[in-house]
């Protein structure tokens, strides 16, 4: 198992240094006309991006000073990013450099287009004779002319370097820009805040009385070196303003110590909702500690539920670790959450990931609210995370369970989503006895 691991790491890296050569050589030796400051200047963007994306992530993982992990994470990040649509954009050159060429060699020719083949001449009788022979007629052909001084061929942009060039230049610097334009676009996204969607969920048993009842769910805030305080109250105020019944955290809240993130998670203090804030473990408390940070936001105001069960009158709420706690120790249990209940009442379960659905399934929930997957966060990622998680994004039915999964309200890695917007989700149960 080791070995097949360290076969597809090191496949891993060639193919990302592949990648990264084939860029370089697309948009800094392809576009330069000699080895001068231009390309060496190009090489060591090329070089030092991705050194500063892996030491970005070593440093979160290895829990390097906050300070060095702020400096690394934000050109690191954005150069994961930035590198996978740079990629991508020479990769749709490929395409368009051909159909340009072509289009010079057509403006090249005389008069704006090719040269078409004019008539062919009829043949000519020229009369030749002997010194001594009568005058006689032969035929000449006329596709024989009078040596004249040949026309100057104009090269085509395959055969002229300089047109070469100028494809090259074209191509490549659209390709920066188209780049440059869908990361920068993809932050904002992120950095300006999640929006709320609002879904209407029918439960089966949920009581008349309970029927409008209003869940805010928020997932994957993620914050860390890169979202800090400010994007914290960013979300509080945006969950506060759907003025919510309940507000449900679903894991994957930070990614560092509480040392390190308390300030930054202090606005969620200030989170208001008539029947409070519930929280339950992500992956990635896990990564950064699970305990401390359960304690501490049991501290702020939130209230964990750590395989536990709450009646909320009309309906059991209740919440299991994650998944990823199994290698701690401390995974799900779901007998513990939800066995000794009255099957009789409706269920609703906060679990991180979409994966758990198939337990919630058979405890007979009605209702299980997930995040975890971002929805993909960075398209085409999308596909890959749809393989890998029972739904991506929105609400799917399971037997008699229904699982709604948010895509997240901040990001992993590059604050950056394309395809997969943030949001906060305001689930609003119905009773199908109203």
């Amino acid at each position: 198992m080791i070995a097949v691991l360290v076969m597809a790491g090191v496949a891993s890296l060639a193919a990302f240094a592949g990648l990264h050569w084939y860029a370089w050589r697309r948009l800094v030796r392809d576009t330069t006309a000699r080895a001068g400051l231009a390309r060496r200047a190009g090489a060591v963007v090329f070089v030092l991006g991705p050194l500063l994306m892996f030491a970005a992530v070593a440093s979160e993982r290895a829990g390097a000073p906050f300070w060095l992990q702020q400096v690394l994470s934000w050109p690191g990040f954005l150069w994961m990013a930035f590198s996978i649509y740079l990629v991508l954009a020479v990769l749709v050159g490929e395409v368009v450099r051909p159909l340009l060429r072509r289009h010079l060699d057509r403006r090249s020719a005389p008069g704006g287009a090719e040269p078409e083949p004019g008539p062919v001449p009829e043949p000519v009788l020229v009369p030749t004779r002997g010194p001594d022979e009568p005058p006689t007629a032969t035929t000449t052909p006329a596709s024989a002319p009078t040596p004249t001084a040949p026309e100057p061929v104009t090269p085509s942009a395959a055969a002229d370097p300089s047109r070469r060039l100028f494809v090259s230049r074209v191509v490549g610097g659209a390709a920066v820009v188209a780049a440059t334009g869908i990361v920068g676009n993809g932050a904002y996204g992120v950095l300006r805040g999640p929006r709320v969607k609002r879904v209407t969920v029918p439960l089966a048993r949920l009581p008349r009385s309970a029927h409008g009842f209003r869940i805010a769910v928020v997932s994957d805030i993620h914050l860390g070196p890169v979202l800090g305080r400010g994007f914290a109250q960013r979300v509080v105020d945006t969950i506060n303003s759907t003025q919510p019944d309940l507000i449900a955290v679903v894991g994957d809240l930070v990614d560092g110590s509480v040392e390190d993130l308390a300030p930054a998670v202090a606005p969620l203090a200030g989170l208001r909702a008539r029947h409070g804030t519930y929280f339950v473990t992500g992956n990635h408390e896990y990564f950064s500690g699970a305990e401390p940070w359960v304690e501490h936001v049991r501290e702020i105001g939130l209230r964990p539920l750590e395989n536990a069960r709450v009646e909320m009158g009309a309906f059991d709420l209740a919440g299991v670790n994650d998944v990823t706690g199994e290698n701690y120790g401390d995974g799900p249990d779901y007998d513990k959450a939800l066995g000794d209940r009255d099957p009789g009442r409706a269920a609703v379960l906060l679990a991180h990931q979409p994966v758990m659905i198939h337990e919630a399934v058979k405890h007979g929930v009605d209702l299980q609210l997930s995040g975890h997957t971002h929805g993909g966060q960075l398209w085409p990622g999308n596909f890959i995370a749809d393989v890998a998680n029972p739904t991506l994004a929105g609400l799917e039915r399971y037997g008699d369970t229904q699982l709604y999964v948010s895509r997240g309200a901040g990001a992993w890695g590059p604050p950056v989503r394309v395809g997969a917007p943030s949001d906060i989700t305001v689930v609003e149960l119905a009773s199908k006895r109203a």
